[in-house]
């Protein structure tokens, strides 16, 4: 019996008509290596079939609790047929990247059926120079980033040829218990609330300066040392910068619709960048984020004197709970020097800001965004979070956009044969997370954005992943060539390594 965590449902509760709570990877496939020459629906249906053992969180549906009284429980789905979550479709013309990413920012568009194991995957025909897209897409109450990579990396191959995958001798069913199973854990939940809440303030009081939004709340740094001095610690946590979001085009409330571009960035570029000012590849990337939108909120007269504030989630999933389905993230929230117009100050401030970041985060307790989520029953939240998300985005948003980077392999995988070109994440808009989400990924030598906006925030989402290039251009010229008869360090793959969320 596995019921979802406090996390895992607040993902569901966010959902609106406006808000689809998926995440979401397009894969760039080339079929010519494979022994086809292209990529099925067949054969895409079979690798899922042979391989489903593999991903638990496309075998479990929802099983929820009457009148939302507490939170779903999964149950196993004795009926999933794979076939019914895998579509197919091709591109009229001419195939182009505009042409694809219009067409998956419908698909994106759509919820997720909640009576169904909550996935689909879209093999996509019809792009130029005979390349296929696969988008696949999971609901965040099932995933994070490291179990998404970990249901990528179960269908991948590090050859054209599909590997042999030995099942394993079957396991008792994950099921939900019964109405009146469900309906005693929801009283014995609801009564033990009031203490579980107070448990959960007393835990949180101590660190309310080291916590994202928290530490911005008036009196947090006096309470939370009071409460330190009270319980005999000494430590001070570093001092918090300040995190008041500034008002930008890209926060209000958000629409149902949704744009989204994409592209790639040499990773050695990255990585040069990165050792010449003595930076992290994570430094480098939020540097070129904070660049990019600066350069659009210039163009749209619309840049605030101060920095903007991000959002970046961070794994925090131990090894042995690989297997879980479900959240385990926490969230950092930092300021992005978005109002510094000199290229090589930005890197070098950023840089600071994220040590410092890291800094806080790692004396704050990772569990705060769980603790947060269940400070109040189920009901409650399942009621008040999306009307609650769109008054904060109207009267004081939190933050800018949030900015994820996830690592990945450094060496090409194939698909169903069909060598990975690239792959693209994609995430979730909110009202109160703002219209623009940047995520990106890095694999075999390139690092590939996937930039996702509501239209009535940010319409000319291509001119962001534009000045992504351009400010990468801009750093690299901030770059001191190799001394003559010096040749370059050529960047060779790293060692395939466990993906996970920066």
């Amino acid at each position: 019996m596995r019921q979802l965590t406090a996390l895992d449902a607040q993902f569901l509760h966010a959902e609106s008509a406006t808000t689809a709570a998926h995440v979401a990877g397009l894969a760039i496939l080339d079929p010519a290596c494979s022994s086809l020459g292209a990529v099925t629906r067949e054969c895409l249906v079979g690798l899922l079939r042979d391989r489903l053992h593999l991903a638990p969180a496309l075998r479990l549906r929802l099983a929820t609790v009457p009148f939302g009284l507490d939170r779903p429980y999964w149950t196993e789905d004795p009926d999933l047929d794979v076939s019914g979550h895998v579509h197919e479709v091709t591109l009229a013309g001419p195939g182009d990247d505009a042409q694809l990413a219009e067409k998956v920012a419908r698909i994106h568009e759509r919820h997720l059926d909640r009576d169904r194991p909550l996935w689909e995957m879209h093999l996509i025909h019809g792009l130029t120079g005979g390349r296929v897209a696969l988008y696949a897409k999971v609901h965040h109450c099932a995933i994070d980033g490291v179990s998404g990579a970990e249901l990528l990396a179960a269908l991948l191959d590090l050859t054209p040829e599909p590997r042999a995958v030995e099942r394993p001798a079957p396991e008792p069913r994950t099921t939900a218990p019964g109405l009146a199973g469900m309906l005693a854990g929801a009283v014995a939940r609801t009564v033990l609330q009031p203490a579980r809440t107070l448990y959960s303030l007393g835990r949180m009081a101590a660190e309310l300066d080291t916590m994202p939004l928290t530490s911005a709340l008036p009196g947090a740094r006096q309470v939370a040392a009071a409460t330190r001095l009270i319980a005999g610690r000494e430590t001070e946590p570093p001092e918090a910068p300040m995190l008041t979001a500034p008002r930008t085009p890209f926060n209000g409330p958000i629409g149902a619709e949704r744009r989204f571009s994409y592209g790639s960035i040499p990773l050695a570029d990255v990585k040069r960048v990165a050792r010449s000012a003595g930076a992290s590849v994570n430094d480098v990337v939020m540097t070129l984020c904070a660049s990019a939108l600066r350069a659009w909120l210039r163009e749209h007269d619309a840049l605030p004197d101060r920095p903007l504030i991000a959002a970046v989630p961070v794994a925090v999933r131990t090894a042995s709970a690989r297997e879980v389905v479900g959240n385990q993230i926490s969230v950092m929230v930092t300021p992005i020097p978005t109002d510094l117009a000199c290229p090589r100050e930005r890197l070098r401030v950023m840089a600071g800001t994220m040590l410092s970041a890291k800094r806080r985060f790692a004396g704050a307790p990772t569990a705060w965004l769980g603790e947060l989520s269940s400070m109040l029953p189920s009901a409650v939240t399942a009621l008040a979070t999306s009307a609650v998300f769109r008054l904060a985005s109207i009267v004081l948003p939190p933050i800018n956009l949030i900015v994820s980077n996830v690592p990945g392999p450094q060496l090409p995988l194939y698909l169903c044969g069909a060598r990975v070109l690239a792959y693209h994440p994609m995430s979730v808009l909110t009202d109160v997370s703002g219209g623009v989400n940047i995520t990106c990924f890095s694999y075999d030598g390139s690092l590939d954005f996937g930039i996702l906006s509501c239209p009535d925030r940010v319409a000319d989402v291509w001119r962001l992943m534009g000045h992504l290039r351009e400010a990468m251009d801009e750093l690299m010229e901030q770059v001191e060539p190799p001394p003559a008869g010096r040749i370059a360090p050529v960047e060779r793959p790293a060692p395939a390594r466990e993906m996970a969320s920066v």
